[in-house]
């Protein structure tokens, strides 16, 4: 609108221009009533107006691209309206809570040390039977748990399954949806974020499973240790 009433202002102007402009040397002139009227200074002043239309045509069209520039790159440095990170924050945060109650041995070196040392490594065949027999329970108790603790972890992954869909509609919407480059970027790395804390899970899902794993082969080379230990104190009390 505001180019169309300038263009018709500047036609105006222009057309009052070439009526008004009257000046020449008296042998070109001609008049009526009194009026003088010089063809060569009138076409003269029409070809300078149509000059300066065209020159204020492409003015108008340098100030509009500009313009259109200047909109683009407002759109390329406007943030994502969207944000999914306290919410994968969350989750995370779920997985490091289950992993934390870790029951018997935690996902601690000092305490496997401590516990391999008292219960799985070099069995004391010298101990009463009683307690022999307590520290087998022990192992037992170690295992037990370990795979309690893999289920749960487990199950929160599993659970945070539902959470990922949601997120990951949620993102590639506002993806679809960016008007610039920064927002588009942004998407992007909340793409990322998402995959990460996916990967997360599986590790959290991994070191349960293989500490369940691993107390279970502990205990059963202790066991089968202390089994032939047992064996030989039958076989001693029985006198053969």
């Amino acid at each position: 609108m505001i180019h169309r009433n300038l263009r018709r202002s500047l036609i105006a102007g222009i057309a009052v221009l070439g009526l008004t402009a009257v000046s020449a040397p008296a042998s070109a002139q001609f008049g009526f009533g009194g009026i003088v009227y010089d063809p060569t200074n009138y076409a003269q002043n029409v070809l300078t107006a149509a000059r300066t239309l065209k020159q204020i045509n492409n003015q108008i069209q340098q100030i509009q691209q500009q313009a259109t520039s200047l909109i683009n790159e407002a759109r390329n440095l406007a943030s994502l309206p969207f944000s999914s990170l306290n919410e994968l924050q969350a989750q995370i945060q779920q997985t490091r809570q289950l992993l934390s109650e870790a029951q018997r041995i935690a996902y601690d070196v000092k305490t496997i040390e401590d516990a391999f040392t008292q219960r799985y490594r070099d069995v004391d065949m010298s101990a009463s039977d009683a307690t022999l027999i307590a520290n087998a329970r022990e192992r037992w108790k170690d295992s037990v748990g370990s795979f309690e603790d893999a289920l749960r972890v487990q199950a929160g992954v599993v659970g945070n399954i539902e959470g990922s869909q949601t997120a990951m509609a949620n993102i590639v919407g506002a993806s679809q949806s960016a008007t610039g480059a920064l927002q588009a970027a942004q998407a992007g790395n909340q793409l990322l974020a998402l995959q990460s804390r996916q990967i997360a899970d599986l590790t959290a899902l991994i070191a349960a499973q293989g500490r369940a794993q691993a107390l279970e082969s502990a205990r059963n080379a202790a066991t089968e240790e202390q089994g032939r230990e047992h064996f030989r104190r039958f076989m001693k009390r029985s006198g053969q």
